[in-house]
């Protein structure tokens, strides 16, 4: 790849998306979406230069916050529900022209609704790209999920015969024939689009001859509503896939694992209380958490309880549950008992896992083997966690632990 040709990434993230309010800045997997662009913009070796197009402030500031810039605030009428990408990369593009006399070769689309990016596909792209002179773009595409060979339209409405979408030369029938004869076809994801500036400035987002950059199905992702940002979350979580990450790149779980610490307010708790005149607190739990405790000791696996709480409330919980409990810890000393303990129980930390949610818990995630957060820890936490769970602090966190962590025992996965 030539070294001397000005690469920049160009990622738009309005404010008004309407499906999922405030999406680019919404956490997805630990990280506002929007970062997981940026980051495979900086990772690339090939990029220069990564702007964030935006017509909001605060998806600026959080663009700024992960290695991006925002030069300029893009204008409300480019920011429509209705807005095309062409106008967007061409204000874009003549703004940087106008006011910095920058003049990029090539532009990378990294749209944030497809954030999980296999390692080394912004360099991919762009190499395709200078390597076919004759190339106006490159687009990642992936096999159709659906053969458009065995599609209709109905021209008449539901009142009269249908008419196939496309034929195929050689087959009177492509609708009847078997999905193995039939010309592949692939489906464009938003993962990346690598495109000559004189292309956009032309007036097009991709020119006549676009070349194809071939993505793994396991990564076609697209954002859309609610539904989409779970299961997805989940391929992030469950799917083993080599992936960009914003920050550290996750662990997977430990191999051997003989320990697991939790924290109590905000993990075996919903991080409420209750105080009533006298200044008695109480708390809520799940006896969910308890199930399967038996079994983790029964295969070698011990649950302890640390927590800077002094309330007697978590001995009394950690008893009911059948724990050890350690709390009343100072705040500040969490990562040294946390050490205190790992070497009274002779365990390696490599073979801890820990639980948590508040910023106190980052000198423990600093310490095990594999560091876990509650969905609803502080934004820190997630960002710093190997996994993040599906289950809320007081809602059986816990529990989804020991059920991975069996689960993978039963694959055979995780000596026992």
């Amino acid at each position: 790849m030539d070294s001397m040709v000005e690469v920049l990434a160009l990622i738009p993230a309005r404010g008004g998306s309407k499906g999922i309010p405030r999406k680019n800045i919404r956490r997805f997997a630990g990280y506002p979406l929007i970062a997981w662009s940026i980051a495979a913009a900086r990772q690339a070796d090939c990029v220069r230069r990564v702007i964030v197009s935006t017509d909001d402030e605060e998806i600026a500031e959080v663009a700024r916050r992960f290695g991006a810039e925002t030069p300029f605030l893009r204008p409300a009428e480019f920011a429509q529900d209705t807005t095309p990408d062409l106008p967007v990369f061409q204000h874009a593009l003549t703004w940087l022209a106008e006011h910095e006399g920058y003049w990029p070769e090539v532009v990378v689309q990294l749209r944030p609704t497809s954030p999980i990016r296999p390692p080394g596909l912004v360099d991919r792209a762009v190499e395709i790209l200078l390597a076919h002179p004759d190339a106006d773009s490159v687009r990642g595409v992936v096999p159709a999920g659906q053969n458009p060979y065995k599609m209709w339209r109905l021209p008449h409405g539901e009142e009269g015969p249908m008419t196939p979408l496309l034929q195929v030369d050689g087959i009177d029938e492509p609708y009847n024939a078997p999905r193995q004869i039939l010309p592949p076809v692939y489906w464009q994801t938003g993962h990346i689009d690598a495109i000559r500036s004189q292309t956009i400035l032309g007036g097009s987002m991709s020119g006549k001859r676009i070349y194809p950059l071939l993505i793994d199905p396991r990564y076609t992702v697209d954002i859309d509503t609610l539904q989409d940002w779970a299961r997805y979350e989940h391929l992030v979580r469950s799917a083993g896939l080599e992936m960009v990450w914003p920050g550290r790149p996750r662990r997977p779980m430990p191999k051997t694992i003989r320990l697991i610490v939790s924290d109590f307010d905000g993990v075996i708790t919903d991080n409420l209380v209750w105080t009533d005149e006298t200044g008695r607190e109480t708390v809520a739990a799940t006896r969910s958490d308890s199930m399967r405790l038996r079994e983790l000791r029964a295969r070698g696996v011990e649950v302890v309880i640390l927590s800077s709480e002094p309330n007697p409330v978590v001995r009394a919980r950690a008893e009911k549950m059948g724990v050890e409990a350690i709390h009343g810890i100072d705040i500040q000393e969490k990562g040294q008992a946390l050490k205190q303990l790992l070497a009274r129980k002779k365990v390696d930390p490599a073979q801890l896992i820990y639980i948590g949610n508040d910023v106190n818990d980052l000198p423990c995630f600093e310490i095990a083997g594999w560091a876990v957060a509650v969905p609803d820890a502080y934004p820190e936490v997630l960002e710093a966690a190997d996994y993040v769970l599906s289950r809320p602090g007081g809602r059986g966190a816990l529990r989804e632990v020991c059920d991975l962590v069996l689960a993978r025992m039963a694959e055979g996965s995780i000596p026992v």
